[in-house]
């Protein structure tokens, strides 16, 4: 369990550390030197050591002979008991690129995914003394937390049209999720997830030519869906004209060869090539 202290100031600690070192100075100048030999080793190795100048966001966790003694998180110029090993712990915020991973999605499709993990010490107890090397281990289960969301979504819905969240669309819900995930398994660490995102989806390499040619394919059939039904409006509404304003008159044959004419234009790839007519209407 963390437990914070604020220990004395260090600047008159530092006047005393002075003090001896001139008076260690004057009595060897003064030939006393036994005086001047123990003034001299009170001044570096009983107050020296004892100093700690700590940054903002930074802290120091103090232990004596194996003792957990507390935490100093606050920023200045301190003195402590000069036994006491002092450990550095950053609270500063730390980004992770967690490098792309290859994992399968819910439907069994190999992908490739990363993602960028933002945290800071909260717990410094817990930072020192729960985990061996807490950003290694931020590492780790960061990729670990990636391939169990992998797992939990589908990359799209073209498998599974039911599925409301994706890897690929649902970017919200999803970054949430990657978040509580990694944030379940670094709390034994004691350390806080600031945010935590996808950065790199994408299909693998075996099958994202197959993929593409997929994707290809679904607008060309959505693209075509939606030139048919425009041609036959129109085609129903050249018709209904004609008709209304008696310019010709259709029996079923001649109403079917228009609707194919028209439907042949408005629907082909290429530009229709006009047919001069010399005969009848009916040749």
């Amino acid at each position: 369990m963390e437990k914070t202290i604020k220990p004395t100031s260090g600047w008159a600690m530092l006047l005393l550390l002075l003090l001896l070192v001139a008076a260690g100075i004057f009595f060897l100048i003064t030939r006393q030197f036994p005086l001047g030999a123990v003034s001299l080793a009170i001044a570096f190795l009983f107050i020296a050591p004892g100093f700690i100048a700590i940054e903002p966001n930074s802290s120091r966790v103090l232990t004596l002979f194996g003792s957990y003694i507390g935490s100093i998180k606050e920023s200045g110029f301190f003195f402590a008991n000069p036994f006491y090993l002092k450990a550095k712990v950053s609270l500063r915020a730390v980004t992770l690129d967690v490098p792309s991973i290859k994992v399968n999605d819910k439907q069994g499709n190999p992908i490739m995914i990363g993602g960028v993990v933002t945290y800071r010490v909260q717990d410094t107890f817990k930072a020192a003394f729960a985990v061996e090397n807490y950003p290694f281990f931020v590492k780790i289960q960061s990729e670990t937390a990636l391939r169990k969301l992998a797992g939990m979504y589908n990359y799209d819905n073209w498998e599974d049209e039911t599925a409301t969240i994706t890897l690929r669309s649902s970017f919200d819900e999803v970054n949430h999720q990657l978040a509580h995930e990694i944030s379940e398994r670094l709390q034994i660490a004691g350390l806080e997830i600031i945010e935590a995102r996808i950065n790199n989806l994408a299909y693998a390499t075996e099958i994202a030519q197959a993929m593409l040619q997929r994707q290809q394919a679904t607008a060309i059939v959505a693209a075509r869906s939606k030139i048919v039904e425009g041609a036959v409006g129109m085609v129903e509404m050249a018709l209904e004209q004609l008709s209304r304003k008696k310019i010709i008159e259709f029996d079923d044959e001649k109403k079917a060869a228009m609707v194919s004419n028209l439907l042949v234009v408005l629907c082909g790839d290429r530009n229709a090539q006009p047919v001069l007519n010399t005969g009848t209407l009916h040749q």
